[in-house]
Parts: structure tokens; C-alpha cells; sequence
């Protein structure tokens, strides 16, 4: 099968779907609950049947509503917090286009234009450090603090700097989502994921480190090779590219269409504080995420933001910058505008991917999948019994995009079978974690994948076409890894 010739429709078709299936599914697979303890936390040995609540057409289309605002629908069953808060995504699609703004007025200094074609030639002949650098500084926040929805910021000006070095834009994307993936994939010390996972483990955050360094360090240079392999591929022949057919357009939304090419005007005094202000901003989205105090870092201050605080702190930027470059009102209200509607069509998509979770939660049914895997697992020899956990892990990450939220449900059910085959608890979280950050790589449930594409304009098809090569390596080095921690 030539999967080149593979034609997927849009992110949106795939996403209505997906919900239409999940829908369909409420009327199949038998509903059922497991106890909840205060956390909201399954209890073991609690599952049973419940009275099924299969979900309407018409409930079906009010999902993407229900996920925007974090509620469960109007089932008449179960409230969202017996059931388990599920947090919507109105923070996120509110802080994507308000980044848009902010990264519409700054453009029109000037300033980034320029600063992007001067990092483009400063690295002339020397365009491939481009990549390893910002994937091993973006894999960083993956696996400290699980670097995601906090990428698409980023996006924008990565895919800039990539198209300006002579490659294309879903290398950019590359760079960024496989970066950051990759990071998360091999979480050592992120609280979202690792953290949450060994707390209903029962065991400390450090316990099982340094296979996921391993795992982290290796799949990290599977990952650059792969990516700098296909991006010089494009720079000696464009038409390899698998975006060629949009390079022009590419060109012109991200670079102006200016290239590499013709003299570089310098950095006005003007500019150059616009960049700062525009690099502080980033800064402190990343310092104020980070939970210092959990790592055991007190000298800096764990502020705690979310997205409320990243949209707050980049509008207050965006006004900042178009102010200081004397933009006036009209101009900078009707640029931050423009921007943020460029931004729309990702928003929407955020709104769909977390449909997915909201039907399954409406029909009862995410619990007895989780039985169902559950089940699976019994009277299984240590080595095939975590390879079969991590291959469950597979679709349960599909269904379930957030790491936080996989952990919060699964692990108080996977920790415990490992003791009954010998297999530490540690290596459960490691399955999980791994499973999780390779589902998130593709995942058009996980907000963070549709929406990377939509801002790059890589169709979703496109995307599977370049990964998939990829993703088999990253499974094999994960079996591999997870095989021996079986055996040791």
C-alpha cells in the first residue's frame, strides 16, 4: 500500500467522525461505574453495571458546546463532579486567539521579520543546528513540566525561522510538536504526568528515573535524525517537500515571501525592544507554569498560572508592544483582530477534540473500557503482561488525551496488577507515560496535535504520511526498554 497516495479529509471531517462513532459506541458497549474516592479516582474492585444512558444524535452535537465550557451534558444520571471534572476548553481556544493577536501586532513592527531572516542567515551553511537546538530546548519542557498546549504559541515564529533556513513549514511544526512530544513521551520529572501517576502508584516521583532518562535521551536523537534527515531532503530539492504544493502561500503568511534572499536591514532601537518585550512574555508564561516547589526549587516562586493567566498576560503584551511602536488605537485594535481570526479555525478544533471525551463521559462507557482493559491483564508473565499494558495504553490515550487525566483514572486500576505479576509500579507508570506521549504524537483527540497542524497548514493526512516511519521506531525502543525493565 503506497501510503503517499493516502488522502485523509479535513481535521474537522475526522473529528465529526470520531464523535459520531463514540456516539454510536454509547449504544454498544454496556455502561458501567467504578466507586469514586475523594479525589475522584476510581477504586479497584468497584466497577459495576449501570443503567446505560446512550447518547442522542442531537447530544452528540451539543459535545463540542459541552467541551468548550467543562461540563458533562444533561444526562439526567450523574453530575460532572461525582463523575469526575472535565475541564473545558475555553481557556485554551481563548488563549489561541488571543496569541494570534499578540503575534499579529508584533509582526507589524517589523521586527520579527527582521529578526527572523538575520537568525536564518547568522546560521548560513550551518541551518542544521537550527533543529537539534529548539528540539532538545522544547523536549526540555516536555519532560520537566509536559510542555503542550503551551507550544502553540511558538509555532508561529518556529515555522518562520524553518521556512527563512530553506526548509518548510511542516518541518517547523516537526521541530516543535516531535520536540515537545518526544519530551513528554519520556517525562522524567513532570509533575501532569509522572507525578500524577506515581502519587496513585504509591510510590515517589524519582522511583523508575533512569529508564525514562534512557528512554527520554534515545527517542529524543531518533527523533532529530528523522526530522533532519527529511528537512535537508527538502532544502536540496523543495520539491520533495510534502507541503511543496503550499510553499508560495507558506512563504507569504509567514515570511512575507521575502526568503533569505537580498540585504538585511538591521534592527532599529525600536525593534529591538519590541523583541524583548516579546521574549519576556514567553518568559514568564514559562517560569510562572512550572511548579518550582514540587522539583524543590524554592528560590523561585511556583505562581500556578493556567491558561486565564497566559490569555491575560499576552493581551497586556500585545497592548504593550503596539503602544511602544505607536500604533494607533484603530491600527492596533484592527490588527490584534486580524490576527486572532487567522487563529479561529484552530480554536474550533480544540473545541471538537475535546467532544471526544465529553460523549464517552455522557454514555458511561470510559469506565468499562477501563474494566475491559483491566480484565485483560490477569494471569500475564511480567514481560508479556507490561508490553500488553503499554499496547492498552495505546487506545485508552486515544480516547483519553490528557496525561493528568489518563493517570487520575487508569493508575489507581494498572498499579496494583503489577504485583501480581512482579512487575514494579514504577515500570506501570513508565507504560503509561510512554503510551500517552506516542498516541499525542498523532492523536487528533489531543488539541495540541490539531491545532499545531492547523496553524502550520499541514493537512492531517500529510502529517501521518511524514510520522509514521517514526512512530514504529519510537514503539519498538519502547518495548525494548520497557521488555528489560521487565526482566531486571
Amino acid at each position: 500500500m503506497n501510503l503517499t497516495r493516502i488522502r485523509l479529509p479535513s481535521a474537522y471531517t475526522i473529528l465529526f467522525l470520531l464523535i459520531i462513532l463514540v456516539t454510536i459506541g454509547t449504544w454498544i458497549i454496556p455502561a458501567g461505574l467504578y466507586d469514586r474516592d475523594e479525589a475522584g479516582a476510581p477504586i479497584p474492585g468497584t466497577y459495576h453495571e449501570f443503567p446505560p444512558n446512550p447518547q442522542r444524535i442531537i447530544l452528540a452535537f451539543m459535545a463540542p458546546i459541552s467541551g468548550m465550557y467543562g461540563i458533562l451534558g444533561e444526562t439526567g444520571v450523574i453530575s460532572p463532579y461525582e463523575f469526575g471534572y472535565l475541564f473545558g476548553a475555553i481557556d485554551v481556544a481563548l488563549f489561541v486567539l488571543v496569541i494570534g493577536g499578540f503575534l499579529a501586532v508584533t509582526m507589524k513592527t517589523g521586527a520579527i521579520d527582521t529578526a527572523i531572516r538575520s537568525v536564518a542567515l547568522g546560521f548560513s551553511g550551518r541551518e542544521r543546528l537550527l533543529i537539534p537546538i529548539l528540539m532538545i530546548l522544547f523536549a526540555l519542557g516536555g519532560t520537566t513540566y509536559g510542555m503542550a498546549e503551551e507550544t502553540l504559541a511558538f509555532y508561529v515564529l518556529i515555522i518562520a525561522v524553518m521556512i527563512a533556513a530553506g526548509y518548510d513549514a511542516l518541518t517547523g511544526v516537526a521541530v516543535v510538536l516531535l520536540g515537545s512530544g518526544i519530551g513528554v513521551l519520556g517525562s522524567t520529572i513532570n509533575p501532569f504526568a509522572t507525578g500524577i501517576a506515581s502519587g496513585f502508584a504509591g510510590i515517589p516521583l524519582g522511583e523508575g528515573l533512569l529508564l525514562r532518562i534512557v528512554i527520554l535521551v534515545i527517542a529524543l536523537l531518533i527523533g532529530i535524525f528523522f526530522v533532519m534527515r527529511y528537512a535537508e531532503r527538502v532544502r536540496n530539492d523543495p520539491s520533495a517537500s510534502l507541503v511543496h504544493h503550499l510553499r508560495e502561500e507558506n512563504e507569504k503568511k509567514f515570511i512575507g515571501g521575502a526568503g533569505t534572499g537580498g540585504p538585511v536591514p538591521q534592527l532599529t532601537s525600536r525593534q529591538k525592544v519590541v523583541l524583548a518585550l516579546f521574549g519576556l512574555a514567553f518568559l514568564i508564561m514559562i517560569v510562572s507554569v512550572i511548579p518550582w516547589a514540587d522539583l524543590g526549587i524554592t528560590v523561585i516562586p511556583t505562581f500556578g498560572w493556567w491558561f486565564g493567566e497566559f490569555t491575560a498576560l499576552f493581551l497586556f503584551f500585545a497592548i504593550v508592544i503596539g503602544l511602544y511602536a505607536r500604533m494607533g488605537e484603530s491600527d492596533l485594535a484592527d490588527t490584534f483582530v486580524h490576527g486572532a481570526a487567522d487563529f479561529l479555525g484552530v480554536a474550533l478544533i480544540i473545541a471538537l477534540a475535546r467532544a471526544i471525551t465529553v460523549v464517552m463521559n455522557n454514555g458511561l462507557i470510559t469506565d468499562t473500557v477501563l474494566f475491559w482493559c483491566d480484565s485483560a491483564l490477569s494471569g500475564l508473565a511480567s514481560v508479556p503482561f507490561i508490553n500488553v499494558m503499554f499496547v492498552i495504553y495505546l487506545p485508552l490515550s486515544f480516547l483519553i488525551p490528557s496525561s493528568s487525566g489518563l493517570a487520575t483514572l487508569t493508575m489507581p486500576i494498572m498499579a496494583p496488577l503489577g504485583s501480581l505479576t512482579g512487575v514494579e509500579p514504577s515500570l506501570i507508570v513508565t507504560a503509561y507515560q510512554s503510551a500517552s506521549g506516542l498516541v499525542n504524537l498523532i492523536n487528533p483527540t489531543f488539541a495540541v496535535v490539531m491545532g499545531a497542524l492547523a496553524i502550520g497548514r499541514v493537512p492531517y493526512g500529510t502529517w501521518l504520511r511524514f510520522i509514521w516511519p517514526l512512530l514504529l521506531m519510537l514503539a519498538a525502543l519502547i518495548i525494548l526498554m520497557l521488555s528489560l525493565g521487565a526482566l531486571v
